[in-house]
């Protein structure tokens, strides 16, 4: 008889490890919006019958530049100057619909449009210093008429400073605010609205009147004042605002037709109307 096959023994076999599913990581939540610092709800201006803004809503982030563009006529100056309520001040004219800045509706019963200008603050087309006042007193009005008190000689400096100003005027404060050039008195003029401290300032063609050289110093500012404030700024110049400005709003004939970024509204805009403003063929 041959021999039983040899029986052979298998190992046991190792358990094999149970491999947990990898748990999956919740979405991260997106990062929140950051509310606008100056907000516009539907905003109507009328001058007696004439409806010269025509339901506008737009928003501006703190920090940034805005930038008002459109052919003349269009409605840019009113447009800003019904962000502090200039328009309080010219019989005949209405305003409709809701401004807000941090929330607040500056339109409200009980707000005092004083006290407004100095949270939001404007610079005009032309230089407009006082011209009875010394370069110094030109600064210090605003603290004066608001009796606002601290060191006005150190507030004085400090505003002049912020403009780009002082090493140019130290030596002669008390010299008219008349007797500088157009480009300086425009500084000027920013370093007096800055020293109110206000959170937003307004500025409406502030180099439609000055050369060159002048109108690079204000831009130049712009960019160093948007690190402390909210700007909103008018412009003819198209070039200027792709220089400047965050963002880009194309109002025509009373109306926002387009707002965006900078970038985008002068590469690619979404509007035709916008596209044939900013490509020359009207304006």
């Amino acid at each position: 008889m041959s021999p039983a096959p040899a029986v052979q023994i298998m190992p046991p076999e190792k358990p094999v490890p149970m491999v947990s599913a990898p748990q999956q990581q919740p979405p991260l939540a997106p990062e929140p919006e950051t509310p606008f610092k100056v907000e516009v709800q539907d905003l109507n201006v009328y001058f007696r019958a004439n409806h010269a803004i025509r339901h506008v809503t737009l928003g501006v982030k703190p920090q940034t530049v805005l930038a008002v563009i459109g052919p003349s006529g269009c409605g840019k100056s009113t447009f800003i100057r019904a962000l502090n309520r200039m328009h309080d001040l010219v019989p005949g004219a209405r305003v409709e619909g809701r401004v807000f800045v941090d929330g607040e509706d500056l339109y409200a019963r009980g707000i005092d449009p004083v006290l407004l200008r100095r949270r939001v603050g404007m610079v005009f087309q032309r230089p407009n210093p006082f011209p009875t006042m010394s370069i110094y007193e030109n600064v210090a009005a605003g603290l004066t008429l608001n009796g606002i008190g601290g060191n006005h000689a150190e507030i004085v400096e400090h505003c002049l400073r912020q403009a780009a100003l002082w090493d140019e005027v130290k030596d002669r404060l008390r010299h008219a605010g008349t007797s500088l050039s157009g480009g300086q008195q425009q500084r000027l003029c920013i370093a007096r609205a800055l020293a109110v401290e206000p959170e937003v300032l307004l500025m409406d063609e502030p180099a439609s009147a000055l050369d060159p050289i002048a109108t690079a110093k204000i831009e130049e500012l712009i960019h160093e004042l948007k690190e402390k404030y909210t700007i909103v700024i008018v412009t003819h110049s198209m070039q200027q605002a792709a220089r400047v400005s965050d963002n880009t709003a194309f109002f025509y004939l009373g109306e926002l037709i387009e707002m965006g970024p900078t970038a985008q509204i002068f590469t690619n805009p979404r509007e035709r109307r916008t596209e044939d403003y900013v490509t020359g063929k009207f304006g």
